[in-house]
Formats: C-alpha cells, structure tokens, sequence
C-alpha cells in the first residue's frame, strides 16, 4: 500500500555543516515528485533523509519532521533498518551484486530476512523482474551473474530488488545519469508504470525528464556557496515548467542560470 511523506521544518546537518535548512513538503501517495535544482543545493541530501540514508555518515543528522502516513521516521523508538524496508532506494549508478546470479540480486533483501522457501523466492523474483520489465529479456538466463548485464539492464535489475521487499515508498537518485537513452526511456515508462503501486521521489538533473515522468516537482536552490540549501517552490510539474511562482524556479527551468 502506497503512503503519503510529509515533512515539517526539516534541516539537514554534516557534523558543523547545515546543509539544507526549513524543508516543508508534501508528497502524495501513488504519485511522482521530482526534485530539480543546481549541483550542492541538497535534493540528494533530501532524498537520502527520507529513508535515513544520511545518517549512514558519521555526524550527519536532521531535524524538524519526517511522517510516513503520519508516523514519524525519525522517532526514537523507530527502527532505521525497518525505515528503509518500507522506503526502499535505487541509486544514481546501477550497483548489482555482480558475482551473484540474477535471481539472487533479487531475492537478495528476502534471504537477510531469513526468507528461505525456494517456492516462494522463486514467485517474488519473477514477480519483481516482470514489475521491473526485465523478465522478458533474463528469464532464460537467471543463474548467470547480474554484473553481465547491459547498464540499463542493471539499472532495472536493482529497482526489481529493490521491489522485491516490497516497499512503499521507492527513492530514486538520479537513476538515468549512467544510461543511454533508449535505457532512459526504458526506466521512465517502468516509473510511469511502478506508480500504480509506490509512492516514488526522483532526484534529476534532466529538465526534460522531471516533466515527462513527474506529477509534482520540487526546486531547490542555494543562497550563495556555502549557504544551505533550501525547498524554493513545489507545485504540479505543469505549472513548474510553465507558470512558475518563483522568478528563481523560472530563471532555472528556462535555463538561464544553474
């Protein structure tokens, strides 16, 4: 079942360093956001909150509020490895397991569950490579490693592991920066498909690519170098592209600065 994340007065820290300051947003369920913005201006950082990636630096942390259907993330009595089976995340390089077989990277996150009926790992890595739209093209081949597979292949193989546990929230960094386009446009229509089920947030450089796969994006800048990053405007992605609020997002959609 798909949830809603909110996020109330959030900072982002680096030991000393503030990252990215007063973050409020909303992101609806079984929908798409885009996070767009310069290089530096914390979209990754964001993202990686959402799941409690950052807090796998040493010193890293936030504050304010992040609420998955209304359960704060960040509670003490939460769980971060239960956070990121809920909020799964696919990364801006494909990182398969690459001596493992296909079948294996899939079923990876099952088997550290303790999950071991061969029957039952065997229905969700078929379910999760034909959600990934690669069933087709590996099905005769899942023994053989995932590391021999094309870039965009790989690309998809990680989001069906990603899948596999059955997340609802799916986080994606950048994951068509290392593709070509025919295997960018292969991930964007499994995005466009996988949102029936997830609630998904992608972080891109590409203009063009926020507004084809997103329902609503979310602009982040910097002040100036040094100065943390902040939430600028979030607005359906259509008026993003092309009735802004924000001189700011304007200048930057339209490529004048950034």
């Amino acid at each position: 079942m798909a949830k809603r994340l909110d996020l109330e007065n959030v900072d982002i820290f680096y030991g000393d360093f503030h990252a990215v300051k007063d973050v409020n947003l909303h992101v609806p369920p079984r929908s798409v956001t885009a996070f767009i913005g310069p290089s530096g201006c914390g979209k990754s950082t964001v993202l990686r909150s959402l799941n409690r990636m950052h807090e796998e630096i040493p010193g890293a942390y936030a504050t304010g509020s992040i609420k998955l259907d209304g359960v704060d993330i960040y509670d003490k009595r939460v769980d971060p490895v239960a956070v990121r089976r809920t909020i799964g995340m696919v990364f801006q390089r494909p990182n398969p397991f690459p001596t493992m077989s296909i079948k294996e990277n899939v079923v990876a996150g099952l088997r550290l569950q303790g999950i071991k009926n061969k029957k039952k790992l065997d229905e969700v890595a078929e379910k999760s490579l034909r959600g990934a739209n690669l069933w087709d093209e590996v099905k005769d081949r899942l023994d053989k490693p995932g590391g021999g597979l094309s870039g965009g292949q790989q690309q998809r193989l990680c989001i069906a592991r990603a899948i596999a546990i059955e997340p609802q929230v799916l986080l994606m960094d950048e994951p068509c920066s290392a593709l070509d386009p025919i295997s960018t446009l292969a991930v964007e229509d499994l995005i466009a498909e996988l949102k029936s089920e997830f609630t998904i947030v992608i972080v891109t450089h590409n203009m063009q690519q926020a507004a084809r796969v997103s329902d609503q994006t979310a602009f982040f800048s910097l002040e100036a170098t040094g100065m943390p990053g902040q939430l600028v405007e979030v607005n359906p992605t259509e008026k993003i592209f092309s009735n802004p609020d924000n001189k700011q997002t304007e200048d930057y959609v339209s490529g004048r600065f950034g």
